[in-house]
């Protein structure tokens, strides 16, 4: 078997038993085709199945230092990625196609500092919802539109996909959502009314008669609202508003889980509702919350 075949294999099993996202299948898929032209170029010939089970540590720490050098460096996060997504190719090998790797354990990726989220304050966030109303260029149903996708990032902490999977059927919006969300992870997100009104308000303004099974958030020709709009619309709003950069549609996200904690949610409530598989994940988000009390208490306290 080639190594072609085995990556046609790999990504099948991706795709159909892990359910893995079309933008993961897209990443890992370019992940594994760069690590193996790397390696056709490296021995000069074809590498295949029986190959790939014999690759050294060397070999591989050669490619991430290839990919950290080359014409567009990759940066450590995006380094980590590349090589996670070949771990998870030789894992395959090993248990479907009888091809083990042990080298692949001896490589460490490089140190990745995790990031403290970027969350727009409570006035900022009003703003945003509020905006999309206020441009006389936007017709009334669109307007209402990007409002009630807004308002569900920041009411629910919903990422972008996830408020664009709903379904007309999911209309009017019950007090509980189920969402389905990275890894196929369920979990339960309770539906404020302000989320609600402004989903129904939308639906009022529509123009277009929608079936059960159809998306519910409609483009101006009538197909699938994309995540692309969103951004574009969010990066419009920030032009008006005055907002920086870090002021994007998944900012809505961290915004929810921050301003949650800081009205005293507690850190496992905040994981279960934003579906974050480890409660590290989450405690980024008391970083924010620190670094918020510590500037408040530096504005206002005498001896600061």
């Amino acid at each position: 078997m080639t190594s072609h075949e085995a990556l046609a294999l790999w990504l099948e099993h991706l795709a159909h038993e892990r359910r893995s996202s079309p933008r993961t299948l897209e990443a890992y898929g370019f992940a594994a085709r760069r690590y193996i032209a790397f390696l056709e170029q490296h021995r000069g010939e074809a590498i295949t199945l029986a190959d790939l089970g014999e690759i050294t540590a060397g070999e591989v720490r050669a490619w991430l230092a290839h990919l950290r050098q080359g014409e567009k460096p990759l940066s450590p996060r995006s380094l980590s990625q590349a090589l996670s997504a070949i771990r998870t190719l030789h894992r395959f090998l090993d248990r479907r196609l009888d091809a083990p790797n042990a080298a692949i354990a001896l490589v460490r990726g490089p140190r990745v500092k995790p990031g403290a989220p970027r969350p727009v304050s409570e006035d900022q966030a009003r703003g945003m919802l509020a905006e999309p109303g206020l441009d006389p260029d936007r017709e009334d149903w669109e307007a209402a539109r990007d409002e009630a996708v807004l308002t569900l990032l920041y009411g629910c902490g919903l990422r972008i996909s996830e408020a664009l999977s709903l379904k007309r059927s999911d209309a009017p919006l019950p007090d509980a959502l189920r969402i389905t969300g990275k890894g196929s992870k369920t979990r339960i997100v309770p539906v404020l009314p302000a989320v609600r009104a402004a989903t129904e308000a939308y639906l009022a303004e529509a123009p277009f008669a929608l079936a059960p099974n159809e998306p519910l958030f409609r483009a101006k020709r009538g197909g699938p609202l994309s995540p692309r709009h969103v951004q574009a619309m969010v990066q419009n709003l920030r032009g008006r508003l005055g907002l920086p950069a870090s002021a994007t549609p998944h900012a809505l996200r961290h915004s929810f889980a921050t301003h949650l904690l800081g009205a005293g949610a507690d850190l496992r409530s905040i994981q279960e509702l934003l579906g974050h598989a480890s409660l590290s994940t989450t405690q980024r988000y008391t970083q924010v919350d620190a670094a918020a009390l510590l500037s408040a208490y530096s504005k206002a306290h005498p001896h600061a």
